[in-house]
């Protein structure tokens, strides 16, 4: 029988069956302050934690990125403070492994996982957030899920889930010089739609994804969710491994070996079956920037907004006027050159290292002409690009260079778009309202929203690199 990466790491997991569900095996549950709920729920069950170092906990969505000299009691949003310190105090009765406010690791849930070998190839990783899609760029089956289910996996260990139909986009060819891993995802999500995905675990392939590295793989399954399915992976290959070797919490010694000996039985076996196959040219991808609500709602940074009445579909040609009358635009208008007020480089889409990297290499070539704020993924993130000297490139430039959290992506801890602000953002969503009560969010690259902060509009990016 010909498996696909899916079939082989499902069916690794399952405990039983029942009907058309199966009770699987969960290896790592990730917890954020929206996980105080499922705690609830656990001591209601009167139930315990059942394997408490295979919990992990991080403070991301509610600290502040500046103030944090103060730690805890410093938080100034008395809200926040309080559900921070009870997700904290949760953990630790617990037992679980715990990245608080003060921790050194602290860091965004997303982006603490991989970049300390908690996210390892072939484990199921469930999370309190629809951005767990994120760790299956290790070649993990990873998925976001509710209070109640956080709440019987924590007691479990296990969650029964109906199977997933499987899809395979295979991406040929290769990215154009300025274009990235995010202007692929955000074209892929175009291609298919916002809801493309629903019912199905992608699985992402072709030359142009064996190409991307570690961190550019985490930003194209991190936006699978945004396309409606319940996850995406990446078979791991020799890129994971060199990725993952002497993180702190990765196999060591000869279990390295046995590890890597199973990781590479885990790529999808030739003839194996999808329910959906979809073939894509990377050389098509110029650099995305979204001009409706919805993360499907994006152009080519030198195309024109669609008009909605070529739109045969009543019920989305009614979305896309929508829209168009929140995000004040015309179609037929050009967002090149579209002023903007702000900008924000951040989130558990773009904000590891070489995505600040990238964004360093087009502040150098000027200064922010509107307020930019640059919010690394992790604290260890943050201290690598101060040792890089990105955070002195990025001050030079006349940006905001912050400590570590989710940021104006959630705008649930003080980092606020205004109303009737345009924001170019490296964050995941652009829903009405995501930044702040009438904001309107552009989603484009680290590279396109550094252009933007030295611009004030959007501006094709490769007219800065010489693409």
């Amino acid at each position: 029988m010909s498996d696909t990466l899916f079939d082989k790491v499902w069916r690794r997991h399952v405990v039983t069956r029942y009907t058309d569900e199966a009770l699987i095996y969960i290896d790592r549950v990730l917890l954020h302050e929206g996980a105080n709920h499922a705690f609830r729920s656990l001591a209601a069950m009167k139930r315990r934690a059942r394997r408490p170092r295979d919990a992990i906990a991080c403070a991301d969505h509610y600290v502040p990125t500046v103030g944090r000299e103060k730690g805890l009691e410093g938080i100034e949003i008395v809200e926040n403070r309080n559900e921070i310190a009870l997700m904290e105090r949760n953990a630790r009765e617990h037992g679980l492994t715990l990245f608080g406010v003060d921790d050194p690791l602290q860091g965004i849930l997303h982006v603490v996982g991989p970049e300390l070998g908690i996210t390892l190839p072939g484990m199921i990783i469930v999370g309190g957030d629809s951005h767990t899609c994120t760790h299956g760029a290790m070649g993990a089956l990873a998925f976001g899920t509710g209070s109640s289910e956080l709440a019987h996996i924590l007691a479990t260990q296990t969650l029964w889930q109906k199977t997933p139909k499987r899809m395979r986009i295979v991406v040929n060819g290769r990215l154009g010089l300025g274009v990235s891993a995010k202007d692929l995802a955000l074209w892929i999500i175009r291609a298919i739609g916002n809801d493309g995905g629903i019912g199905y675990f992608i699985e992402y392939a072709g030359p142009a994804v064996r190409a991307l590295s570690m961190e550019q793989r985490m930003t194209l399954c991190n936006l699978t969710t945004e396309a409606g399915a319940r996850g995406g992976m990446i078979a791991p290959d020799d890129t994971t491994f060199e990725y993952l070797a002497g993180r702190p919490y990765a196999p060591a010694g000869a279990l390295w070996d046995k590890a890597i000996a199973y990781w590479r039985k885990l790529a999808t076996d030739e003839g194996a079956s999808f329910d959906r196959e979809v073939e894509l040219d990377a050389a098509r991808v110029a650099p995305q920037v979204s001009w409706g609500t919805n993360p499907s709602q994006v152009v080519g940074v030198n195309d024109a907004v669609p008009n909605p009445l070529d739109e045969p579909n009543a019920m989305r040609r009614e979305t896309m006027q929508a829209a168009l009358d929140y995000m004040d635009l015309k179609p037929g208008m050009r967002l090149a050159e579209l002023s903007i007020d702000r900008v924000f480089i951040g989130s558990c889409t773009n904000a590891r290292i070489e995505d600040l990297r990238l964004a360093a290499g087009i502040a150098k070539r000027g200064r922010a002409v509107v307020p930019t704020m640059v919010v690394p993924g992790s604290r260890s993130v943050k201290r690598q690009a101060e040792q890089e000297g990105l955070d002195r490139i990025f001050l030079a430039a006349g940006f905001e260079w912050r400590d570590s959290g989710c940021s104006s992506c959630t705008c649930v801890n003080g980092d606020v778009v205004l109303p009737g602000e345009r924001c170019a953002s490296t964050s995941n969503r652009n829903y009405k309202g995501r930044q702040g009560p009438g904001s309107r969010t552009h989603l484009v690259s680290p590279a396109t929203a550094a252009a933007a902060a030295l611009t004030g509009r959007i501006v094709d990016v490769r007219s800065f690199t010489g693409a």
